[in-house]
């Protein structure tokens, strides 16, 4: 009956929206996701306070018996990160999409916003599944519905090719949890991640560990997984963008500590550990040198939330490895610094790509190349967009900086303690070149776009401040940025009440922990009056003083114009030669030749391509290919041959059905 129920919930739902008015369809979406996400709130507030698990169904089902549906303290750290962006990410939307109801229909507009109202339902109700086929029905339901949203331009032939893509890749991780969830179910009589743990505790649990990963890690963007999540991005609206690579692909990472929570203290958990940070160390890498050197800002940001997947991936191992090898220090450090990452990301990450969606309603682009000297005609913008980029960098005194700081401190108590020297010595490596090749990345982002003169007449014509809904929906996640980054005792009370789940309790706000959040927030009380010191006596040394301005030194030239700026490719030039192995490049145009003394007018413009990505997608359209040719061979044009096969078809179901398999 619960499907039933859910069913004629989101029929009506898509009622609602369909029959309202075109310009209120977004209050009606932003209402019923609003109304849902206050009340789960609610609830994830009181279980995280009381730190026990809270039921809310059961259900008798076709594929499993007898499921239910609860919220522990993972649930509801994750039920307030989906709450949160949800309501934000419509917010936002109401401008975004404003600019599109001249030339979308009704009933596409329509359907862009039931889509995204059962996408933020369908992921509140995958983390609180206990798992099986209500799981899979909630999993399910969101990839269709985020199937939809990235359909929004379908017109364009980019977008086509990578809502495909997508659709096709999340259908196989969605395959690898169905064989994961069955052989749960064959071997103790449940497919709950409850008898997970039980499951894993009697046998090798290593196989089906790493199948779930393997489903998991497709949503999630673990590599060699990844390769949907840089073309489904950049195709979707803005605020799509924001919502899948802040809270979606987190529903991965939940699904994979619900998997490592369930994971014996044995030498296979420390083994799948050791995969975890293995795996983490590769995403981060792979994915910061990529966005590193891309010349597009949803490109960039996507290659960059892979990145941060791999940033919450190390702390996990490091807290699977601390927790085989006994230490208390290690493991809380490492899942409380995940937890925190994965809370984290999810406003940043959001926050960046409105600003993306602010640049691209103006200017009707996103490459670097064509973009310069924005914030001077966006300002908030430009304001919040440094806030969101200073964050992602880890640079203190915002959130950033705070959860790296605590998987940090993992690292060195592994180290200090000797336990796993050579592991955290080589996650204490990754992590230190992937924060470095962020602050690149991101410079190169905030420099390239933002700073300097507009490349094109279209920026100076076309580029201005957004409406006040968008930068209050902005304003949000930015709040959230300053709060974690100044207050980090709250936010690390808020996850280590989460991280009960993977000690099997309440988990003791560990004397390290505490001890390193009063020096953090130490720290950044005392960046923020130094700063503030400095902004004071500049000030009065500069009062009653006549400032001149003039033009920058122009390195000898005498003529300096806009071309002499770097550009996104110029930027990152000693990256890429580094990174050359890991791309396929696609050129259009022709470079300025060494031996052109006057060159002539040129455009020349580099697509940094996933070699990995290259791959897969050969691979997957020749199997297409394959297919397709069999299945032409079955289309002889002869009505008795069309006939056989209805007949075959009939006669297969009867024989199912006598022998009870259908």
């Amino acid at each position: 009956m619960l499907f039933i129920y859910t069913l004629i919930a989101l029929a009506a739902v898509a009622a609602l929206i369909f029959s309202v008015p075109l310009r209120a369809k977004v209050w009606a979406a932003l209402g019923v996701t609003s109304v849902a996400a206050v009340w789960c709130s609610a609830l994830a507030v009181g279980v995280l306070a009381d730190g026990g698990t809270l039921p809310l169904w059961s259900v008798e089902t076709m594929a499993f018996g007898a499921e239910t549906g609860s919220m522990d303290t993972l649930s509801a750290l994750f039920v307030l990160i989906i709450s949160f962006t949800s309501v934000s990410t419509l917010l936002y939307s109401k401008g975004y999409v404003g600019g599109y109801l001249d030339s979308k229909s009704p009933a596409h507009v329509s359907l862009h916003y039931t889509a995204l109202t059962v996408m933020c339902l369908a992921m509140l109700a995958v983390v609180l599944c206990d798992g099986g086929y209500t799981f899979l029905f909630a999993w399910e339901a969101m990839t269709i519905a985020s199937f939809i949203l990235i359909l929004f331009d379908a017109q364009r032939k980019e977008v086509l090719r990578a809502a495909l893509t997508y659709l096709i890749l999340m259908h196989v991780g969605f395959a690898m949890l169905l064989i994961g969830f069955v052989r749960l179910d064959a071997a103790c009589g449940s497919a709950s991640f409850a008898a997970m743990a039980r499951c894993f505790a009697e046998g090798n649990p290593l196989p089906l560990a790493l199948v779930f990963l393997v489903g998991f890690g497709m949503k999630a963007g673990l590599f060699p997984m990844h390769v949907w999540l840089p073309e489904a991005h950049p195709a979707a609206p803005s605020h799509v963008s924001a919502i899948m690579s802040g809270v979606m692909i987190k529903t991965g990472v939940y699904g994979i500590l619900r998997v490592a929570a369930a994971m014996p203290v044995s030498a296979a958990g420390e083994t799948f550990g050791i995969v975890v940070l293995v795996a983490g160390i590769v995403t981060g890498l792979w994915g910061v040198i990529l966005a590193a050197i891309q010349n597009d800002m949803k490109r960039l940001l996507a290659y960059s939330s892979i990145e941060n997947v791999g940033v919450i991936m190390i702390g996990l191992g490091v807290a699977l490895l601390g927790r085989a090898a006994g230490s208390q220090t290690i493991a809380v450090c490492g899942v409380c610094g995940a937890l925190l990452h994965t809370l984290n990301h999810s406003l940043f990450k959001s926050l960046l790509f409105f600003g993306a969606g602010n640049v691209y309603s103006r200017l009707h682009t996103t490459s670097l190349d064509a973009l310069g000297g924005v914030a001077r005609y966006m300002p908030v913008t430009a304001i919040l967009f440094a806030v969101a980029t200073a964050a992602i960098c880890a640079l203190p005194p915002l959130n950033g900086f705070v959860s790296e700081f605590l998987i940090y401190l993992g690292i060195l108590d592994g180290i200090t303690s000797q336990t796993g020297v050579m592991l955290s010595a080589a996650a204490m490596i990754g992590l230190a070149m992937i924060g470095g090749m962020v602050v690149l990345a991101f410079t190169k982002l905030y420099g390239v776009v933002f700073l300097g003169s507009p490349r094109s007449h279209e920026v100076a014509e076309h580029a201005a401040e957004v409406d006040s809904l968008r930068i209050a929906a902005m304003a949000m996640p930015a709040a959230g940025i300053l709060c974690a980054g100044l207050f980090p005792q709250g936010a690390f009370a808020l996850v280590s009440r989460a991280a009960g789940f993977f000690f099997g309790g309440r988990v003791p706000f560990a004397p390290a922990v505490a001890a390193a959040a009063g020096r953090v927030c130490l720290t950044a009380w005392v960046l923020v009056a130094v700063v503030l010191l400095l902004v004071w006596l500049r000030r009065r040394a500069l009062r009653g003083r006549t400032v001149a301005s003039g033009e920058t030194w122009g390195c000898g030239f005498t003529a300096a114009n806009i071309r002499m700026q770097y550009t996104g490719e110029s930027f990152s030039e000693g990256l890429e030669s580094v990174a050359e192995s890991l791309t396929q490049n696609k050129v259009e145009g022709r470079a300025v030749d060494k031996s052109e003394i006057f060159p002539t007018e040129h455009s020349f413009k580099v697509r940094h391509k996933d070699r990995v990505d290259s791959l897969m997608a050969e691979w997957w359209m020749a199997s297409l290919r394959i297919i397709n040719a069999r299945i032409m061979r079955l289309r002889t044009g002869k009505i008795n041959h069309y006939v056989a096969f209805a007949l075959l078809l009939l006669v297969l179901v009867f024989a199912l059905s006598v022998l009870n398999l259908l």
